[in-house]
C-alpha cells in the first residue's frame, strides 16, 4: 500500500450498511476499498466463539427476508452466492409482563390481532385500531426513508404531499399514539414491549419507527440467517473482491483527506493516505463528525443539526453456553421479552444497583439449522439488558485489561444480577449453563466505535426521523453517509441505508430498486 493508492470509492466501516454500499457499487463495476477498524469484518453482523460456542453480536431475528420481499431480492442481487434464511415459525416473540401468563405473539397482522384479543377480549376495537396504525405508520416511514437519496426539491415535494400522514405518525411518539388508542395499561404494555428492537423508548421514539420495525415481522415473519450473522460478510465480501475491490480488517481511519473543500480520501492511523473522490462513512453520522471530519471543516448548520440529535440506548449482553437438552429445559426458537414489574419504558440506569426493569432472551443456536450441537449438546443463547452509558463512563478512557479490580467487581455484580433474573424465569436452563461472559457498553464502543457504546446509533425520535441532515449525500462534496442513521434503525435499516447511499453515488442502482 502506498500513498498513491486510488480507489473508485472508499467505505469506512464494514457493518451492514458498509458492506451493502460497497457491494452495490461493485455490482456496477466500481473498485471499492472497504476498511474496518476491528479485527473481524461485518460490524454488528459478525459472530464470535468461545470454548466451542458461537454467538452473533447483533442479530437475533430479521424481518423482510421472506423469498418475495424486496430486501431479500436486493440481498440476492448483492451477494456473490445467495444467502439462506430460516423462518422462526408463526410465533416469534413471547411477552412476560409482570405476573400475567406469557403472551405468545405470532404473525401476520391478523394472527397477532387474535393473540391480543384472546388476552384482552374487551379491547377488540382498540386492538384493531392499533393494527391499522402499525400499517399506516410503517407505510409513512417507508415514504420518508425513500427521500434520503432524492434531490432536495423532490424530497420536499414528497414531504408536502404526505404531510398529514407525517404529522400523524412520524411526529407523534409511540406513547402518544398508544394513549390515543387505549387507556388499558396492560394492553398498552403489550403494544410497546418490543421497543428494544429499535432502542426507542416509547415516550421518546417516533411511532413511525416503532411501526416500521414491528411491521417487518408481522408482514412476512421473522427470519434467521443460516450459518449465523457472519454469513452476511461471507456472502457480501466476495462480491467486492470479484469486482477488483478489497476488504481490510484492522485498519483504523484517522481522518478524511480534504482538498479545495472536497473530500479526496482518508488517512489511516498508521499515517497512510488512500485516495478516492467518493468516501462513504458507515460508522454513524455523529461518529463521522466527531472522529473523521477535520476540525473546523464542513457546514456549521449541518454539523449542529446532527450533533443535536440524541443517541440511543446502550446495553449489557450476557452470553450463555449450555450443554444438554435445552428445549426440554425451556429454551425456544422464539424470543422472550421479560418485564418483572410490568414497567416497560425504563432502562437499568444505575447498574449494578437494583434490578434491571426488563430483559430480552434469545437462543440463537435453535434458530440456525446448520448448528451442530455435537455429542455434548452445546447450544448458545444470550440475555440483553438495556442500560445507560453513565454506569461505565468512569472507565471509558482506560484500555481493556487496565480497568482494575473495581471494574471487575462491577462486572461481576452486573452479571450476577442478570443471571439471577434469568434463573427466575428459566430455572430448568440454569442447570445446563457451563459458560458465561458479560459484554458491557465499553466493549460495544471499542468494537464498533459507536458513541458511548450506543449500538443503535441515533435515537429514533421524531426529530431524527424527519431530519434533513441525514441525507445519504452530505453537503460536503465527496462524502456520503451509509448505515442505520440514514434510513432506520437495525440490520434492515442499515441494509437500506447502504443501498440508498450507493444509489446516491451511482444513479444506475435506482433501477435495481425498481426491479
Amino acid at each position: 500500500m502506498t500513498d498513491q493508492e486510488h480507489w473508485d470509492a472508499i467505505v469506512v466501516g464494514s457493518g451492514m450498511g458498509g458492506m451493502t454500499s460497497a457491494a452495490a457499487l461493485s455490482k456496477m463495476g466500481h473498485k471499492v476499498l472497504l476498511l474496518e477498524q476491528y479485527k473481524t469484518l461485518g460490524g454488528l453482523t459478525h459472530s464470535f466463539s468461545r470454548e466451542g460456542f458461537s454467538w452473533d453480536v447483533g442479530i437475533h431475528y430479521l424481518g423482510c427476508m421472506a423469498p418475495d420481499d424486496r430486501e431479500r431480492g436486493m440481498l440476492d442481487w448483492l451477494t456473490h452466492t445467495p444467502m439462506e434464511f430460516e423462518s422462526m415459525g408463526a410465533v416469534y416473540d413471547n411477552l412476560h409482563l409482570a405476573d400475567a401468563p406469557p403472551l405468545a405473539l405470532s404473525r401476520p397482522f391478523e394472527a397477532q390481532e387474535r393473540d391480543l384479543k384472546d388476552r384482552f377480549p374487551d379491547e377488540a376495537e382498540a386492538i384493531e385500531e392499533w393494527t391499522a396504525a402499525l400499517r399506516e405508520g410503517r407505510k409513512t416511514m417507508y415514504t420518508v426513508a425513500s427521500t434520503r437519496a432524492m434531490p432536495d426539491f423532490v424530497g420536499q415535494m414528497f414531504d408536502w404531499w404526505n404531510q398529514r400522514a407525517i404529522d400523524k405518525w412520524c411526529k407523534r411518539t409511540t406513547q402518544e399514539v398508544v394513549d390515543s388508542i387505549t387507556q388499558n395499561p396492560d394492553l398498552a404494555a403489550a403494544f410497546t414491549a418490543q421497543w428494544g428492537d429499535h432502542g426507542g423508548r416509547p415516550h421518546k421514539a417516533s411511532f413511525a419507527m416503532h411501526a416500521l420495525i414491528l411491521g417487518c415481522y408481522l408482514e412476512s415473519g421473522a427470519w434467521y440467517p443460516v450459518g449465523g450473522g457472519k454469513a452476511f460478510a461471507e456472502h457480501l465480501i466476495p462480491t467486492i473482491i470479484e469486482a477488483g475491490g478489497e476488504a481490510r480488517a484492522g485498519v483504523k481511519v484517522e481522518t478524511l483527506l480534504v482538498e479545495n473543500d472536497k473530500v479526496v480520501g482518508v488517512r489511516t492511523s498508521t499515517g497512510e493516505n488512500i485516495y478516492s473522490d467518493v468516501v462513504i462513512s458507515n460508522i454513524g453520522a455523529r461518529e463521522t463528525l466527531n472522529n473523521l471530519l477535520p476540525e473546523g471543516f464542513g457546514p456549521e448548520d449541518w454539523i449542529s443539526e446532527i450533533q443535536a440529535l440524541p443517541a440511543s440506548i446502550a446495553h449489557f449482553d450476557l452470553f450463555l453456553g449450555f450443554e444438554g437438552d435445552v428445549e426440554e429445559a425451556g429454551a425456544t426458537r422464539s424470543n422472550h421479552w421479560v418485564y418483572p414489574t410490568g414497567e416497560i419504558d425504563a432502562i437499568w440506569a444505575d447498574a449494578p444497583n437494583g434490578n434491571p426493569p426488563g430483559f430480552f432472551v434469545s437462543f440463537g443456536s435453535l434458530k440456525d439449522p446448520n448448528h451442530d450441537p455435537g455429542p455434548k449438546q452445546k447450544y448458545a443463547g444470550d440475555m440483553v439488558v438495556w442500560a445507560d452509558w453513565n454506569s461505565v463512563a468512569r472507565w471509558a478512557d482506560l484500555p481493556s485489561g487496565a480497568r482494575g479490580a473495581e471494574y471487575n467487581a462491577f462486572k461481576q455484580q452486573v452479571e450476577d444480577k442478570m443471571f439471577a433474573l434469568f434463573k427466575a424465569y428459566f430455572p430448568g436452563l440454569v442447570e445446563l449453563v457451563v459458560f458465561r461472559e458479560l459484554s458491557t457498553p465499553l466493549a460495544t464502543a471499542a468494537i464498533t466505535g459507536h458513541h458511548e457504546g450506543r449500538f443503535y446509533g441515533l435515537d429514533g425520535t421524531p426529530e431524527r426521523v424527519l431530519s434533513d441532515a441525514l441525507q445519504a449525500k452530505t453537503p460536503i462534496e465527496g462524502l456520503y453517509l451509509s448505515g442505520q442513521d440514514v434510513v432506520s434503525i437495525g440490520i434492515q435499516g442499515a441494509l437500506w441505508g447502504g443501498i440508498l447511499c450507493a444509489a446516491s453515488v451511482d444513479r444506475r442502482i435506482f433501477k435495481q430498486l425498481k426491479g
